[in-house]
């Protein structure tokens, strides 16, 4: 049984989540659609890598993930196919694929005629297509030729000091909970185990203490903590840090390290 996941900024009332897991079903039976989120930012491509990010590793083997996100082609975005730790990603290069992983892939860009005559559908026309092809047993040269480097974006990269962290948001859950570029590797290694300050934008608001729960803390209060992500992440136990903070995406998070 081949497993397809979709991701996408399509929304929930218009044909495009439906139109291509009709193509799927038809082009590729027996398989299952696992639907990731439609309900994504308009072109966001750093919330989708976020969330596909921090999802794809519970998938098992073979799986293939379509991006349905800012998905026209150009010469400098390109519609490829990844295949990263026996999975396969499918979808525009746009930066997307470079947020999700910088090392250990193989990919080719595509090279295969399309189901319709249109050029603004390739979620469909394409991408399908080519999932089609690899649930097939193709191997990735007979979708095209190598594409030996991803196009580049730098989100989920911090700026680091001897004594500090310059982070930036990058992702508001629905609990808006707030998740910050940088990870709990990184805040060791600079840290060295020193006391430390989270500063953000609201004034007297600093965070000095990591927490393990939520729940670490009363109702109301806010709190930071390395959750399952592995990014730090800015919260309210039972309560909305990103709209009671003032943080949204991009917004700085300073981690300063006692000398």
């Amino acid at each position: 049984m081949t497993i397809i996941t979709l991701i996408s900024d399509w929304g929930l009332n218009s044909h495009y989540r439906a139109s291509v897991k009709g193509s799927i079903l038809r082009q590729i039976p027996g398989a299952e659609v696992v639907d990731i989120t439609h309900t994504l930012p308009s072109f966001d491509i750093m919330s989708c890598s976020f969330i596909l990010k921090n999802a794809f590793p519970d998938f098992p083997e073979g799986t293939i993930h379509i991006i349905g996100v800012n998905t026209e082609a150009s010469t400098q975005s390109p519609h490829i196919v990844v295949k990263h730790k026996g999975m396969y990603f499918v979808g525009a290069d746009n930066g997307v694929f470079s947020l999700l992983f910088d090392e250990d892939y193989e990919a080719v860009e595509i090279d295969i005629m399309q189901d319709s005559d249109y050029f603004t559908f390739s979620s469909r026309d394409v991408f399908v297509k080519a999932a089609a092809l690899i649930a097939a047993g193709k191997p990735l040269s007979e979708l095209g030729a190598p594409h030996p480097k991803l196009k580049q974006m730098y989100a989920f990269k911090p700026i680091t000091k001897e004594n500090k962290i310059e982070g930036k948001v990058i992702f508001v859950d629905d609990y808006e909970n707030v998740f910050v570029n940088i990870d709990r590797e990184t805040f060791r290694q600079i840290g060295k185990g020193r006391p430390y300050t989270i500063n953000f934008r609201v004034p007297g608001y600093a965070i000095r203490t990591l927490r393990t729960s939520y729940s670490d803390v009363a109702a109301g209060e806010r709190l930071a903590l390395f959750g399952s992500t592995g990014y730090l992440e800015i919260a309210i136990n039972q309560g909305k840090a990103s709209s009671l903070l003032g943080l949204e995406v991009t917004d700085s998070v300073v981690v300063e390290f006692e000398v």
